[in-house]
């Protein structure tokens, strides 16, 4: 397993990033913890949760699975770099969602709580919360530092400008402020190329990509419907809307001799400013197939073809656009 710093800090975590979020929905607690091991066994150490994964409202399904995995020592917990967030919808009253000071302390409590641990590595604001000023955020944030409850403090689902903002007012705190970015980034999906990256490089922050094979339109989707495996109708949709690119991509893949997934992977894996794309398998199988990415090398003219392909925005704002 290869490692690389979160950002700028001194953290180390591995290149792919467990997500958990089909734990408890689609995935048994039994084949979650069979899966943790399997990951901490091939030397992931970075693991990413939410208070909301179960959709279950208020229960927090999922980190309760982590932290009965946790519970089963073996030094689980203390080889786990642990990411979770907040801001989603947790009960009915006013201050269960979103990012308060209250919000924050609560769903702290509740999370460490929830996953028996003392301390969250990394917690992150699931989503921008424009009500919420930052002298607000970074005080609340900044006590549950002190209290020795959370290490690091990331985004999710952040525009370019609010990566700015918070971190040029936690500089006014003298506070490290954030030092990741979780956004939707995959080769089809690259609008964050435009302001979100470019904020990353400009301050240091770890990009983190989710759905980094876009809902599986880049796991070599046109093999498997080929096969007789169903797909749900928004995928069957943008399939039939985006074919041409994705017949060019598996076709590209099998010149290559690689699985359209692990190509996938590997280009994001490439990209300077990403850290670790999020994994989310179902099965032992699927984190199996997600590590063979490392091992895929792409040249300077294979990623030339993947532009090709999927061109992306062409470049940072302003000069993708206005000239």
């Amino acid at each position: 397993m290869d490692y690389t710093h979160l950002g700028r800090t001194g953290l180390r975590v591995s290149r792919l990033c467990l997500g958990t979020m089909n734990f408890g929905p689609q995935t048994t607690e039994e084949d979650s913890h069979a899966i943790l091991d399997q990951a901490l066994d091939a030397g992931i150490n970075f693991m990413d949760t939410a208070n909301v994964y179960g959709w279950k409202t208020g229960e927090g399904v999922t980190e309760q699975i982590l932290g009965r995995w946790f519970g089963q020592g073996g030094g689980r917990r203390e080889k786990t770099v642990l990411a979770t967030k907040l801001y989603g919808g947790m009960g009915d009253w006013p201050n269960q969602t979103f990012l308060s000071a209250l919000a924050i302390r609560q769903q702290c409590d509740a999370s460490l709580k929830r996953l028996q641990t003392d301390y969250i590595d990394l917690y992150q604001m699931h989503h921008i919360d424009r009500s919420a000023p930052w002298e607000e955020l970074w005080e609340a944030f900044d006590v549950l530092k002190q209290q020795g409850k959370v290490l690091y403090v990331g985004s999710s689902n952040f525009p370019g400008w609010g990566i700015a903002r918070g971190n040029e007012r936690a500089a006014a705190r003298h506070s490290l402020g954030l030092v990741s970015e979780q956004s939707y980034y995959n080769l089809m999906t690259r609008t964050v190329e435009l302001e979100v990256v470019p904020a990353c490089e400009q301050y240091g922050v770890g990009l983190i990509p989710w759905s980094p094979l876009n809902r599986g339109l880049l796991g070599g989707i046109l093999r498997k419907t080929s096969e007789g495996r169903s797909a749900s109708e928004a995928t069957q949709k943008a399939l039939e809307e985006n074919r041409p690119a994705i017949e060019a991509y598996e076709a590209f893949c099998d010149e290559l001799g690689q699985d359209p997934a692990h190509v996938g992977l590997a280009w994001l894996l490439a990209q300077t400013a990403v850290t670790a794309p999020i994994v989310g398998p179902r099965t032992a199988d699927q984190l199996a197939g997600s590590l063979k990415a490392l091992d895929v090398a792409l040249d300077d003219a294979s990623l030339a073809r993947l532009d090709e392909i999927f061109p992306g925005p062409g470049g940072p704002a302003p000069e993708a656009y206005a000239w």
